[in-house]
């Protein structure tokens, strides 16, 4: 069974506007962020990319889930672990 969905950017109709409204915000960043993850993507993209790209990719990431996520969202939405205590 899989753990991991990328349902958005397959059903998604918006136009991908950011700047217009909150919810148009939010579900440009879902598709771009589903986009640049598709496995193809990343494939062509990651090796081209300097270490410094890397570590702010990195940084960002962990920055923005250690800001909203609680330890235990952390575990069961992001890593998936739902055995976490």
């Amino acid at each position: 069974m899989k753990n991991h969905s990328h349902t958005f950017v397959e059903n998604y109709e918006g136009f991908g506007a950011f700047g217009l409204d909150r919810r148009s915000d939010e579900e440009t960043i879902a598709w771009l962020l589903q986009k640049f993850s598709d496995d193809t993507c990343l494939a062509s993209l990651l090796p081209r990319l300097e270490d410094r790209d890397l570590e702010t990719l990195h940084d960002t990431i962990y920055t923005i889930l250690k800001k909203h996520f609680s330890e235990d969202e952390y575990h069961s939405l992001f890593l998936k672990d739902n055995h976490h205590h």
